[in-house]
């Protein structure tokens, strides 16, 4: 029988891991969770303006289109800057495939929607809506992070330390649920492993 290459099987694991962790949330934890924090989130939830998905875009928009200026200027780019480059655009088609895909073949309602008493379950290919999983945030900050892990080592602890803390801040907040967060934090860490690994391979020699 025929082995999957050693990156592919250690993909397949964490699958494996994120499905049973995200099936006990969703059935064990995300409600009462979401729960007892919601008198606590309102206090939390002021930072959306400031930490929301459209300002982060913005921001990754504003410096990959600074790059490529840099790119034409100079016509070279170093190491980190082509690894920012990478990430700011992983995360931005992480994020883009997510939103308009993911959460609509899932259905999953809002925590704030659940908290008015709307059943907490899936709704497979739901009509456009407001959903919640895979969260939005943790894809987007999940490949960008995913893209500098792969290519600077040194950087792993420091930035799966900052996921950690957004994933918590997410869930305190209000904004997402936990089932919500492992799953997001896997699709763009997914995304981020694969376009870092594309942004190493050789590239053609010039004719």
């Amino acid at each position: 029988m025929k082995r999957f290459a050693p990156p592919l099987q250690a993909w397949l694991l964490g699958l494996l891991a994120c499905a049973l962790l995200t099936t006990l949330s969703f059935v064990y934890l995300d409600v009462p969770v979401a729960r007892h924090f919601w008198s606590l989130g309102r206090f939390l939830r002021p930072l959306n303006s400031a930490f929301g998905a459209a300002a982060v875009l913005t921001g990754e928009f504003a410096l990959a289109l600074g790059l490529v200026l840099v790119r034409l200027v100079r016509g070279h780019l170093s190491r980190l800057e082509t690894t920012l480059m990478t990430a700011c655009l992983a995360s931005i088609c992480t994020y883009a495939f997510n939103d308009l895909l993911l959460k609509s073949w899932f259905g999953v309602p809002v925590p704030a929607a659940v908290m008015s008493g709307v059943p907490h379950r899936f709704v497979f290919l739901a009509s456009p809506g407001t959903y919640s999983f895979p969260s939005g945030h943790m894809a987007l900050a999940g490949s960008f992070a995913g893209v500098c892990m792969s290519l600077y080592r040194v950087a792993i602890w420091p930035l799966a330390a900052l996921l950690m803390l957004a994933a918590v801040l997410l869930v305190v907040g209000d904004w997402h649920f936990v089932s919500d967060v492992i799953a997001g934090s896997f699709v763009g860490l997914s995304a981020g492993w694969v376009a870092g690994g594309a942004s190493r391979l050789p590239s053609a020699p010039r004719t």
